[in-house]
């Protein structure tokens, strides 16, 4: 088959899609990784102008395509506009979609349009719901891609809802509430689109009540280990396991650093930008030196000395395996990675599915409680790193079964199901 697999969002949520379109490829269907231009290295062709280092499974087997998107998400969250958008409250982020989201919007529409249209298969995430589009569109069959466990059931609401639990009746209701509020944030600004660019009639609601309806199927790339598979999913709603890619050879360059000293604790936000990012910055140097540990520090202003070193862009695979403890925001394909590796996490949660990811660390008992960015303070990261022995029992055997799982071959096994 001729598969477009749609990896849109950050670096969390490309590079799951990058493992399955790799599993895919090898399989000897003709693949194609759209997302933004940036995530071009995970596309392991072998041909594209990246250091063969740099790529993930570049000798693995058959190449994947790429098509680049010139909308990119991460560059919109980090941007000063993106910023203040995230941070300006309920109504400000329902305004911000006209005019931070929209314009790029159309863009976007257009670009995957053009890199689906020759497809057999669409595989692609809930988020914006381009599997009805390119369906209505062209007749594609598609497959629904979901990085947190999002079809309703009793046994704990919705990820984006903050309580750990509503009750069941609850607990259920709250996918339906996320739904509609996310139609009514979006359902104008997307049959606008589906008229203007697809020339397809306007939906009448939700596409994800239409798509339960249509039982198309889901593949939810986390570990039942991780999320145990509620009893009341229906049968087309799969667990797959993690989309996990090789690790990459590039370790960016502080071998040396690990070499010199006991293993040192990672921090890192992703592509998340705290509000305040030098108080933050301040108060992990504090942290790090309160609690007597190294560190390596990526994405924050932190001054470089004998026990911190400060990276860019760095394989967490290779990393991770080698930290005291690992200290993130939450985000799904950052937790599972983490989690594979073997070590206890500490989550200081944003916004989003992460405080439902530092909730399950937690319940694991594979990391303490979460610690929200925003009262991130040097005693409380500080009594958080010296406690993190407690979990590293719990942690490592997490991350033996985890790395065993087989969940880029399960999800690749239902697609090629007849």
């Amino acid at each position: 088959m001729r598969v477009a697999v749609l990896g849109l969002g950050s670096r969390g949520d490309v590079q799951p899609c990058a493992a399955l379109a790799l599993e895919l490829a090898a399989r000897g269907h003709a693949v194609t990784l759209v997302a933004a231009r940036r995530y071009a290295w995970l596309a392991p062709r072998g041909d594209e102008d990246v250091p063969p280092s740099d790529r993930y499974g570049a000798t693995a087997g058959p190449g994947v395509a790429f098509a680049a998107l010139s909308v990119d998400p991460p560059a919109v969250v980090e941007s000063e506009e993106g910023r203040r958008w995230l941070g300006s409250g309920p109504l400000g982020f329902v305004r911000g979609f006209r005019t931070v989201v929209e314009p790029l919007a159309t863009t976007l529409v257009k670009e995957v349009d053009a890199a689906c249209a020759d497809a057999d298969l669409v595989l692609a995430p809930a988020l914006g719901a381009f599997g009805r589009h390119l369906h209505d569109r062209y007749g594609i069959p598609y497959r629904i891609l979901h990085f947190q466990p999002s079809e309703p059931t009793r046994e704990f609401p919705n990820p984006l809802v903050p309580p750990a639990t509503l009750g069941p009746l609850g607990n259920r209701a709250s996918y339906a509430v996320i739904e509609r509020l996310g139609w009514l944030v979006l359902g104008r600004m997307v049959n606008r689109l589906r008229s203007s660019v697809l020339g397809l009639r306007p939906l009448r609601g939700s596409p994800f009540a239409a798509d339960r309806r249509a039982r198309v199927p889901v593949l939810c790339g986390v570990s039942p280990l991780v999320v145990p598979r509620p009893a009341d999913w229906p049968g087309h709603v799969h667990l797959t396991g993690y989309w996990r890619l090789p690790a990459a050879e590039a370790d960016g360059g502080i071998e040396d650093f690990l070499q010199a000293g006991p293993a040192p604790v990672f921090v890192g936000f992703g592509s998340m930008v705290p509000g305040e990012p030098e108080r933050v910055a301040a108060e992990v140097a504090g942290a790090l030196r309160r609690a007597r540990m190294r560190g390596v520090v990526q994405g924050l202003p932190v001054a470089e000395d004998d026990d911190v070193r400060v990276v860019g862009e760095v394989a967490h695979e290779r990393l991770f395996p080698r930290m005291a403890a690992v200290v993130h925001h939450g985000g799904a394909g950052t937790t599972g990675t983490a989690l594979a590796a073997g070590v206890p996490n500490v989550v200081c949660p944003f916004f989003s599915d992460q405080p439902f990811w530092g909730r399950r660390v937690a319940a694991l008992g594979v990391g303490p409680r979460p610690l929200p960015v925003t009262g991130l303070t040097r005693d409380e990261l500080a009594a958080r790193l010296i406690a993190v022995h407690e979990y590293r029992e719990n942690a490592a055997r997490l991350g033996r079964l985890l790395r065993v799982e087989h969940g880029v071959k399960n999800a690749a096994d239902l697609i090629d199901r007849p």
